[in-house]
Order: structure tokens, then sequence, then C-alpha cells
């Protein structure tokens, strides 16, 4: 059987806001498949995970363990082309990042909104650089905003992601372990280097966000994924991760080659909770996927269609096939997204 299963982050709606936002969307085809399923199932997710559950979801479909801790750096150094560096030692991905201060907190913002050029993040670098040669841990660049640092005594070291940490008090998602001491200070010492450089003088100049700290995650061994799966619309470390014809999937490409993909159109609104964006995806969504998958499905050039839906706290797995789609009897409804774990 050609089964296409689809990943979806954040398509789950906050349960406060679950009703009046499924009302406002018209999306019949993806009302279809959640109806006439033949599985469905809801699932909480461990908030001590310090990742997301998309970020675990993809770990598993890549063949890189069980999803605890997302160890994707050197998958992703694959990607930027740093095969023979991710075959040796333990690398984690540092990402430049925004820090919001406040009286009471510290926020780690959205690391999307940096908008980081090459030009500013190969600048960045080579101030950083130095420094990490001289406390010898290497550090890498492997595209703007993805760099990648070895520390093979760190391996231990219980990251977060940095979509877990955004919009939350940063406090609670620094690296903890035996050296999270010594990240905290190459973390003040990147930021000490970069402030009021240049580089980010001209940036706030440009109404941009200063790169004022450092975000560390994602460590990995050598091992290499087994899996694949195509991303779309996502960040460089997400795009890093997709073969190169996959970075940009359309639901076409799946249907001709069925196999696994994920969008991560949603994750940017839903963060920051602009639900007029969320819904003007979700629409947008519907026409490029859910339409087509379904019309594939019903005719039978795919076997069946899974649905992975998640938010910050929990997963909604659904699988249709065509047999399920002769249930003419189940009214197409998307009161499956109200049944959240």
């Amino acid at each position: 059987m050609t089964e296409i299963t689809l990943a979806l982050p954040f398509a789950l709606p906050p349960p406060e806001l679950a009703k009046d936002l499924l009302r406002a969307l018209k999306t019949p085809a993806l009302a279809t498949l959640l109806s006439r399923h033949s599985a469905l199932e809801y699932s909480l997710f461990d908030n001590n995970a310090r990742v997301l559950p998309h970020e675990a979801w993809l770990t598993r479909a890549l063949g890189l363990g069980n999803g605890a801790g997302a160890p994707l750096a050197t998958a992703c150094m694959r990607g930027c082309g740093l095969h023979r560096e991710a075959e040796q030692g333990h690398w984690f991905m540092l990402q430049p990042a925004y820090v919001q201060i406040s009286r009471t907190h510290f926020l780690l913002t959205d690391l999307r909104n940096l908008q980081l050029s090459e030009a500013d993040s190969r600048g960045l670098y080579d101030i950083a650089r130095p420094y990490f040669d001289d406390i010898g841990q290497p550090l890498l660049h492997g595209a703007p905003g993805l760099w990648f640092m070895r520390a093979d005594d760190w391996a231990a070291l219980d990251t977060a992601s940095p979509d877990a940490a955004t919009t939350q008090s940063m406090g609670d998602w620094l690296p903890e372990g035996d050296h999270a001491r010594a990240f905290r200070k190459l973390q003040n010492e990147i930021q000490m280097l970069w402030h009021e450089h240049p580089i980010n003088e001209a940036r706030q100049a440009r109404g941009l966000q200063a790169v004022n700290s450092c975000w560390l995650w994602g460590g990995a061994g050598p091992a290499a994924p087994s899996g694949q799966v195509a991303i779309g619309g996502g960040t460089a470390w997400m795009a890093a991760l997709a073969a190169p014809d996959l970075r940009a999937p359309t639901a076409q490409q799946l249907i001709a080659k069925p196999g696994a993909v994920m969008l991560a159109d949603l994750i940017a609104p839903a963060q920051v909770g602009d639900w007029a964006d969320w819904l003007a995806r979700m629409q947008r969504i519907e026409q490029e996927w859910f339409a087509p998958l379904l019309a594939a499905l019903k005719d039978g050039r795919i076997g069946s269609v899974k649905l992975v839906l998640s938010h910050r706290f929990g997963t909604t797995t659904v699988t249709s096939s065509k047999l399920a789609q002769r249930k003419f009897w189940r009214q197409p409804s998307l009161n499956s997204l109200l049944k959240q774990p």
C-alpha cells in the first residue's frame, strides 16, 4: 500500500480558541479526511522533553532515535555539505538569536524574525570563531543563522529547541547538566563580542533586530539518517534535513512518489498568536494539499493518507483510506480537532 504522511505542526488550534477558529475555516477536504477515517489517535506530549511534538516526530521519521532531545545537528551538517566533519565527534547546532530583556525575565524571540542574511551571518561568525578555536570547540558555518559547534565532552548536555523556548521565559529552557555553566560562560562571551558591533548597528539602522545572543541545541553524534522526509516552509535547519529536491514539495510530487512530508507554514503565526495569518495559511494548505490528497485517495492513486496534526502539548493522528472514504454516513466535520489531548 502506498501511504502519504503529512505532518502539520500547530495545525491543532489552542483549545480556548478552537471553536471560533474552526468556525472560520472553510476546509471541506480536511473535514472529509478527518471524519471518514480508518484510525484516529490522540496523544499527550511530555512537556519535559524540551522539544516540540513535531520535532520529536521528525527525529523518529529520519531514524535518529525516539525523539528525545531531537539529536539533529549532524544530519543538518550533512545537508549543509559538511559530511566529513559530521562523521567526527559530537556536534551541536549554535544559532544566532535575539533575546528580549525585561525587568522580570529574558525572552528568546522567534529566530525566523532575525532575517539573517549570508553577509551578516558570516560577519558575526567570523567575529566569534576565534573564541571557539581558543577554547578547543571548533565552530563551522553551515548556512545563514545555522552554525555547528563541536563539543565531545558536552554530549550529555540537555538542551531545548529554539521553537520550544520561544515565547517562554528563557531561564526555564537553558541547557542543563554538568556543562551548563560552561555554556552560559560561552554565551556571555559571545554576547559581549557582538554588543554594539557595527554589524548590529547597521542591522538596527535597517529596522532589523540586533543579534545579541546564541542558542545551543540538537546535539548529535555521527549517526546518519536512515529515513527521508520532504520539508516545506521551514527554517534553515529544516531545509538542511530535506534532500535538495524535497525542500519545496508539492502534493503532486508526493502523490507521484509517496512518502512523508512536514509543512512548517503554521509554526510562525501560531507561536505569536497571529490567528488571521494562521487561518489564511490553513486555507492555502486546503487548496494545495488536502484537496489534491483527498482526490488521489478517492481515485486510488494512493493507498492512504496519514495526518499528524500537533501543537505544543500533543498530537492528533488521523489515517484515511479509499475504503474509509466510502463511509458516506459520516458527515464531513472538523470536530476531531476539538477533541484534543
